[in-house]
């Protein structure tokens, strides 16, 4: 995100929603104790191992509290990090310090810990075909960070919402009427650019969608066995993603099954942060 054009027009109406839930009309503490303009400096360290992710989305926190903020980052985004790290040292007026603190942090925590997890998936897959994909399991309005991070721990992104891609599930092709008329109609009115996916839960469901021309197929909550069947029965003929309760504890079982995609929700609705804080305040 280091982009300054994508972060001004990405990023900051997002963080300001941000600071505005945490002050809404002041930061009594802070101007309490600190009733004029002092510069002081402030280290962030690593409390626990794992990837960072979002630095350019926490110095820009304190960027549009104090534009004289300074970022001296030790490491970027992607780095493995190590508890007890120095991770940068921030400078700016005190009270935007002071004010901005918790706002960043919980950018940064969050990012974060979706990069570590992300990377751990990454690395149980290493040696076979499959790309790891995230989903719109998000929060909402952090999806564009929460995405972001993903990447940063090695993963890639599925649609980033629904103008993005044709993802056929169940209650489409309940809705259009089977298979085989979900992905005609899909195909009648998308853009030829547009790739069409298909959900299928079954072997029946799977040789429907084969049928019908699908560009990708998602395997959705079946057995290894199952799945195993439905990758020889797809071969060339269409791109094959598995789905449905993936997490890093299942990957193993998965992994050798040949599908050229794994998507999981885990990725962004269940990992854990990554412990960072801001310490060691003094006054320039």
């Amino acid at each position: 995100m280091k982009n300054e054009i994508t972060l001004k027009i990405n990023v900051d109406d997002l963080i300001l929603q941000a600071l505005k839930e945490d002050i809404t009309s002041e930061d009594i503490t802070t101007n309490a104790v600190l009733q004029e303009n002092k510069r002081g400096q402030v280290q962030l360290l690593c409390k626990q191992d794992g990837v960072v992710a979002g630095l350019d989305v926490f110095y820009r926190v304190f960027l549009l509290l104090d534009p004289s903020t300074q970022i001296q980052a030790y490491v970027q985004d992607g780095d493995t990090v190590k508890n007890g790290e120095l991770l940068a040292v921030i400078s700016a007026d005190i009270r935007a310090l002071l004010s901005g603190e918790r706002t960043a942090l919980n950018f940064l925590q969050r990012m974060s810990g979706i990069a570590s997890y992300t990377r751990i998936i990454v690395d149980l897959l290493k040696g076979s075909k499959t790309k790891l994909l995230d989903t719109r399991k998000t929060t909402p309005n952090m999806r564009i960070f929460e995405k972001y991070a993903v990447k940063v721990g090695g993963g890639y992104n599925h649609r980033f919402n629904l103008s993005d891609g044709i993802l056929l599930k169940d209650n489409h092709i309940a809705a259009a009427g089977g298979v085989k008329k979900a992905v005609k109609l899909a195909k009648e009115y998308a853009s030829f650019v547009h790739k069409i996916e298909v959900e299928v839960e079954n072997l029946g469901m799977l040789q429907e969608a084969l049928e019908a021309g699908a560009d990708i197929i998602m395997l959705d909550n079946m057995s290894v066995e199952t799945m195993k069947k439905a990758v020889q029965m797809i071969g060339d003929k269409a791109e094959s993603e598995c789905s449905g309760n993936v997490t890093k504890e299942r990957i193993k079982e998965l992994v050798d099954i040949g599908v050229d995609y794994i998507s999981c929700g885990a990725l962004t609705h269940s990992a854990s942060i990554l412990d960072v804080s801001l310490k060691n305040l003094k006054v320039l």
